[in-house]
């Protein structure tokens, strides 16, 4: 691979999984997507930083469940929900305006359509057997 598409590669990849790691705690960047996607660009520039990636705690709990499972269960849909709303109502308590507030409600309607809509709900039980399997190996 030409060192300069490899180095591109890389700087996009680690872009992806800083703001992958970013999205578990604010609700508007999508961290399974980007992880993926860091995981992706690893996987094609850097054996040694796409070894890292699947052995983080962070791709284990959101990444590993969805690509094995295809889903997610519905209490981690919920959880998602509720501390997505949780940071968006301090950030409309912190910001009062109208316009902002107008901004958050649509994040939040969207977030409530892609865990009701988007993401399929699967079974607890089909996520159990790859946490311990998980654990197993870390």
């Amino acid at each position: 691979m030409n060192p300069i598409v490899r180095i591109c590669l890389l700087g996009v990849a680690w872009l992806a999984c800083g703001l992958g790691i970013v999205g578990v705690f604010v609700p508007v960047l999508p961290t399974t997507p980007l992880l993926l996607l860091a995981t992706f660009l690893f996987a094609k520039c850097s054996p040694r930083a796409h070894a890292w990636i699947i052995n983080t705690k962070v791709y284990r709990a959101y990444v590993t469940p969805f690509k094995e499972a295809g889903g997610m269960p519905v209490g981690a849909k919920v959880r998602m929900l509720a501390i997505s709303y949780a940071v968006l109502a301090v950030s409309a308590l912190l910001v009062q305006k109208p316009f902002v507030w107008g901004i958050l409600a649509a994040v939040a309607l969207f977030l409530l359509w892609l865990a009701v809509f988007h993401i399929p709900t699967i079974d607890k039980a089909a996520v159990a057997p790859l946490s311990d399997e998980l654990e197993l190996e870390g």
